[in-house]
């Protein structure tokens, strides 16, 4: 069930004086809160983020993030709406950028996994928090179902590829699906355990399971092999 509408400030709490310009644009002021929910949401987690928790990281009113997206339902989907539209954007841009090669494909979308972009802590902390919350299940179908089904269905194409170059004795859906679950494995790791291992090692990580699945191809290191005719 959706958490209903923040709608006014705590009395225990001052109201949150605007650190801001007022001359922003609509769109950079919600670039700003959206920004803000993400910190807020890695922070509090997203059961426990309230507009006025986004107002104060903003540094502005908790009535200007109540005009721009109305309720916290409201503000939490455009977050991820947000966030889907980024991750989505980097890996096609990362695809785009490769070429025609499979390999070269294929090591540029897993790559894109751990651009420092998206790879900050507020991002990382974010997506397991939308992951973790049931309630936020239906929100997260409506923004990344249909991206996610094409991220899965591109890496499905590209591994098919590498199995029938490399003559490999697998099923491609496998290899896809456990170079997924270990990248995003990854990315919970480091957010969850108590004592995190670093971006490069949590990229070395996906970069063995790469070369397990096509060891004719790639070193544990992620490094393309020659391939021999």
């Amino acid at each position: 069930m959706p958490e209903a509408p923040v709608s006014e400030t705590p009395v225990s709490e001052a109201p949150v004086p605007d650190r801001t310009p007022r001359t922003l644009s609509r769109d950079l002021r919600r670039q700003q809160v959206i920004e803000a929910t993400i910190t807020t949401i890695a922070a509090r987690g997203h059961a426990r983020t309230t507009l006025t928790d986004v107002a104060r990281e903003a540094g502005i009113s908790h009535g200007l993030v109540l005009f721009h997206f109305g309720s916290k339902e409201n503000l939490l989907s455009e977050t991820l709406a947000f966030m889907a539209k980024e991750y989505h954007q980097n890996w096609q841009e990362a695809l785009a950028a490769a070429g025609d090669d499979p390999a070269t494909q294929l090591l540029a979308l897993l790559e894109a996994d751990f651009r420092p972009a998206i790879t900050t802590t507020p991002r990382l902390a974010a997506w397991v928090a939308f992951w973790g919350e049931a309630q936020s299940r239906p929100m997260y179908q409506q923004h990344c179902g249909e991206r996610d089904a094409e991220h899965t269905a591109r890496m499905e194409a590209i591994c098919a590829a590498l199995v029938a170059e490399g003559g490999y004795p697998r099923d491609p859906v496998h290899a896809a699906r456990i170079l997924r679950l270990v990248t995003e494995g990854t990315w919970l790791d480091l957010m969850t355990d108590a004592k995190p291992y670093q971006i490069d090692e949590a990229r070395r990580t996906v970069m063995s399971a790469l070369a397990l699945c096509f060891p004719r191809h790639f070193t544990p290191d992620g490094t393309k092999r020659p391939m021999l005719g």
